[in-house]
């Protein structure tokens, strides 16, 4: 039966007054599946008190599917709590509404009825051993109403046009960071559109490393020692900031925004396992991009296993070391002046305990000759986007180290170093994901604005204009995840839990807006000249780097059970 108009309207209307209300509401109802799937699911993995590794594989699609959906719960706690705030500053605006009520309304839906953990892979509740009563909760009129009327056709269009009409704003709605967070983004949006974005597709095109004058630009700014403390030479400020220079940065280029992760994961090991002497020398030389560093540890047959790497360290009698294996997917690792180097320094272990971390000294490349020390070799990997930094293989054969460039002077501490950068790393490596978001969104959006079909504006046909509005609804729910985990880590709370769910979304948030950008452009996205294409050629690492997204889910889901 066709609904009135005016019936819908009215009820739009009253989601809007009592808004807050509602989802506050909503929350506990998927709180509780997410309590009931995990309570099921631990009956299957744990064994005289201890998740059991073989039965979580054995268990994989549930676990995993537990890792998302208790992702979605956390996404919607983090949109009410951002709500909340703003409403209580006076600034919880039209368009804030409707990103919230269409976020609730269609994440609600997706618990209940299947969240996409990609395109071919969909989990639902019976996946997570739950039948129907499990959704028992989602009955309440709060939940209903939500479901019913807060994702509509109305709702999409309505934001699309307050977009139009607004669209010199930096983001689809107000963030919820404080005025100093806002005027960095600003700061660094300026740069990305006046230096970034105008060359962008043409260093993609030509697979071309981005300019030394850019990397210099972006050090006399600070990005290099933005976390680092101000006692060694950095500006001391927050995992939040970091979020939202590398958000703008990537926005404009992801290669331009992951020039900063390198240093931010060197730092972050010399700061937690550094020794004094380790931090006051090298820490400076990062902040001021002095010293650029790239991240050694990968190998050609481990992938995310690190704990099997084979890579070995032998120490000499002088107290140095000689290198010797090989290392693959080293982004940047041409022009670079130290390798974060994780090797075996134990030769009679194979897992994680006989891996010690080196900060390991080298001769920056050129073109033509990109390894010129002695004892290392490498050749470059062609990939389909991210190419601003370039990808490489490594060979070590008898690579000296110095013995004063054992990160802590322990050995066998490396996996445990590294593990400690994991959060960060995440936290970063999300707030790319957004900007890559935020980007396919200005992109597909303009376009939409300029091409005409059939008499009028691509963006006012629903279907187009409704995937714009979800790229603006999930880029907000990406955003607050990963705002959050950020505020978690400057206030010294454990965060892997929070920061592996904003990395695993944001990435997904990320090749969803890259694709449907594309999609926008029809045939013209599938043409190199269009900057489209190298979106989605870029959204899509972010699935696979800093812990692919199965890993993630894998590593979500064990703590979730433990």
């Amino acid at each position: 039966m066709a609904h009135d108009g005016q019936d819908i309207a009215m009820a739009e209307s009253i989601i809007l007054d009592n808004l807050l209300e509602l989802t506050g509401k909503a929350v506990a109802p998927a709180e509780s599946v997410l309590d009931q799937a995990r309570e099921t699911l631990r009956e299957k993995v744990v064994v005289d008190g201890r998740v059991s590794g073989s039965l979580v594989e054995a268990n994989q699609n549930a676990a995993h599917g537990l890792a998302w959906l208790a992702t979605y719960v956390e996404s919607l706690r983090q949109m009410h709590n951002w709500a909340t705030r703003l409403n209580d500053e006076g600034k919880f605006g039209e368009v804030e509404q409707l990103i919230h009520q269409i976020a609730f309304g269609e994440y609600l839906q997706q618990i209940a009825g299947g969240i996409p953990m990609n395109q071919g892979e969909i989990v639902r509740v019976q996946d997570l051993g739950l039948g129907w009563d499990a959704l028992d909760g989602f009955q309440a009129p709060e939940v209903q109403t939500l479901i019913a009327h807060g994702n509509t056709q109305a709702a999409r269009t309505r934001l699309v046009d307050l977009m139009q009409e607004r669209s010199a704003e930096v983001t689809v709605g107000k963030t919820g960071l404080d005025d100093e967070l806002e005027m960095i983004r600003e700061q660094f949006r300026r740069f990305a559109v006046e230096k970034v974005e105008p060359h962008a597709h043409e260093w993609h095109l030509k697979d071309e490393l981005i300019p030394m004058e850019i990397i210099e630009e972006l050090a006399e700014m600070g990005v290099f020692g933005l976390t680092i403390p101000e006692e060694y030479g950095g500006f001391g400020l927050s995992k939040a900031s970091m979020c939202v220079v590398s958000e703008e940065l990537s926005r404009g280029y992801i290669g331009v925004g992951s020039l900063g992760t390198r240093s931010e994961i060197a730092a972050e090991l010399i700061i937690a396992g550094g020794t004094d002497e380790q931090k006051q020398k090298w820490l400076p030389r990062l902040a001021s991009a002095e010293t650029l560093p790239t991240a050694v540890f990968t190998e050609p047959n481990t992938g995310s296993d690190l704990g099997s790497l084979r890579t070995r360290a032998v120490q000499d009698e002088n107290g140095d070391w000689k290198v010797t294996g090989n290392k693959t997917w080293i982004t940047h690792a041409a022009r670079t002046h130290v390798m974060t180097l994780l090797a075996r320094t134990k030769p009679d272990t194979t897992d994680h305990r006989g891996l010690s971390m080196f900060l390991a000294e080298k001769t920056p490349g050129t073109d033509e000759n990109p390894f010129p020390t002695d004892g290392m070799t490498g050749g470059e990997i062609e990939v389909l986007g991210y190419r601003g930094m370039k990808e490489y293989e490594l060979g070590f054969d008898n690579f000296h180290v110095k013995g004063e460039n054992l990160l802590g002077g322990e050995e066998g501490k490396g996996f445990k170093q590294l593990m400690e950068t994991f959060e960060s790393a995440r936290i970063q490596t999300a707030a790319r994901a957004i900007g890559v978001a935020q980007s396919a969104l200005d992109i597909g959006m303009q376009y939409a604005q300029d091409r005409k079909q059939f008499g009028k504006s691509l963006i006012e046909f629903p279907r187009v204009s409704g995937k714009l509005a979800m790229m603006a609804v999930e880029i907000m729910i990406a955003r607050q995840l990963t705002y959050f985990s950020a505020w978690e880590k400057d206030n010294g709370q454990r965060c892997d839990l929070e920061a592996g769910m904003a990395k695993l979304l944001g990435a997904r948030v990320a090749w969803a807006a890259a694709d449907n950008g594309l999609q926008i452009h029809g045939g013209n996205g599938f043409a190199t000249e269009y900057a489209i294409s190298r979106v989605l050629c870029d959204a899509r690492i972010l699935n696979i780097f800093e812990g692919a997204a199965e890993i993630q889910a894998h590593v979500i889901a064990r703590r979730l059970l433990g």
